[in-house]
């Protein structure tokens, strides 16, 4: 269904179960900033009441789920650790192009969404199958469905505004640069890293 290229290493799993406060904290943060793209995106494209009000209910939704891991952190007994950079992310980031007509660039910025909320996906499908903490399975088995549902909508908008773009290649651009650029992660006890 996501398309992607290269599956997450079960392996991975062991990293986090090792350091569940940093991924957490990495977790929390993944969530903020998908509020925040969810809001900029509302903010440079106000004029279109369709995209505006979903883009509303996905910040809303991704800043309760901050609001969800923020209390397992706390109920653990641990610390939300200060936010680092996400190198995946800024990589995706990079091929975003940001030229060309105001659809081109619109576009382009909801398939580089539709892409983290892939791949999230596939990391939260990955941790969900593997943890060994029961509480955290579940947990990341039920934002593995919210996280789908926001890649089906970044990409249907991207289909929908794309009008002088040819999405599907895009798309498919979009994914053979995503397989290069994960091959570098999985290595770290974060969501993308």
């Amino acid at each position: 269904m996501l398309g992607l290229k290269l599956r997450t290493d079960p392996r991975w799993v062991d990293l986090i179960e090792n350091n569940l406060e940093m991924v957490l904290s990495d977790h929390a943060w993944c969530e903020k900033k998908a509020a925040s793209n969810a809001i900029a995106l509302l903010t440079y494209n106000s004029h279109l009441d369709d995209l505006v009000d979903t883009m509303t209910a996905i910040a809303i939704e991704e800043m309760q789920h901050f609001d969800m891991v923020i209390k397992i952190i706390r109920d653990r007994g641990y610390n939300l650790l200060m936010e680092e950079k996400d190198c995946y992310v800024n990589e995706l980031y990079k091929f975003m192009k940001k030229d060309g007509s105001r659809t081109q660039a619109l576009s382009d910025r909801l398939l580089f969404a539709a892409m983290v909320e892939a791949r999230s996906c596939e990391r939260f499908k990955t941790l969900s199958e593997n943890i060994k903490d029961e509480e955290l399975a579940k947990f990341y088995r039920d934002l593995m469905v919210s996280e789908a549902n926001h890649y089906t909508t970044f990409l249907n908008f991207a289909r929908k505004y794309g009008s002088d773009v040819d999405v599907e290649k895009r798309w498919q651009e979009w994914l053979e640069y995503e397989d290069q650029v994960i091959q570098n992660y999985g290595k770290k006890e974060t969501v993308h890293g």
